[in-house]
């Protein structure tokens, strides 16, 4: 459907993209660094779920509303923030104990992927982004649009699922070196809540 003439440049500009530091790879990061290479991975997964729900998005024409509608851009990115700053509140008032309690477990380990999913899915300028990169690489002479765009959103979640892991493996490493001293773990905790800090106010100040 779509040729590899398009496929390679796309993949290629995919994998950059999910490798320039954004929310999404740093929350990757700080959680890797906190809690592990699982917990990095699981939160990698609610991550790309919710680009899933992205690209069904842009497939369907969902996320023009958030390009024309600036109330519900505005609603969503405040929900987005509200959740980031409640994040950041969380990880500032976390002790190392606490830390190394909350490293297992299904229970953690839904809330992680639950995490990843909300934390992405309301940034509507991840919605805005795949509207405009997405329908870049599609000709409507080669089929159905929709189904170009769902498969461009699928190779995209593809690059960042290797990015993520690798970011997770290597973080979760260097956080396991450590987690062996408690006074590292609150210092983890800070740089987190000081990064979801940045970042929901980064995401309350987006512009269309």
């Amino acid at each position: 459907m779509i040729p590899l003439e398009t496929l390679i440049p796309y993949l290629a500009a995919s994998t950059l993209l999910a490798l320039a530091p954004g929310p999404d790879n740093i929350f990757v990061l700080t959680q890797s660094a906190l809690r592990g290479r699982n917990a990095g991975l699981i939160v990698m997964l609610g991550l790309c779920t919710g680009l899933i729900v992205h690209s069904m998005a842009v497939a369907l024409g969902v996320a023009v509303v958030f390009q024309t509608s600036a109330v519900a851009f505005s609603a969503l990115k405040f929900i987005g923030a509200g959740y980031l700053a409640w994040l950041a509140w969380q990880a500032f008032h976390a002790s190392a104990e606490e830390i190394q309690a909350g490293t297992g477990g299904e229970t953690k380990h839904w809330h992680l992927y639950r995490r990843g999913i909300i934390m992405n899915i309301t940034n509507p300028k991840v919605s805005i982004f795949f509207l405009a990169f997405l329908p870049q690489f599609a000709d409507p002479a080669r089929g159905p649009l929709s189904l170009q765009l769902l498969l461009l959103g699928g190779l995209f979640i593809l690059a960042t699922l290797v990015v993520f892991g690798g970011i997770a493996v290597l973080a979760g490493s260097l956080g396991q070196w450590l987690n062996r001293s408690a006074r590292a773990q609150t210092i983890l905790h800070k740089i987190a809540g000081t990064v979801f800090l940045g970042l929901a106010l980064k995401l309350a100040l987006a512009n269309r």
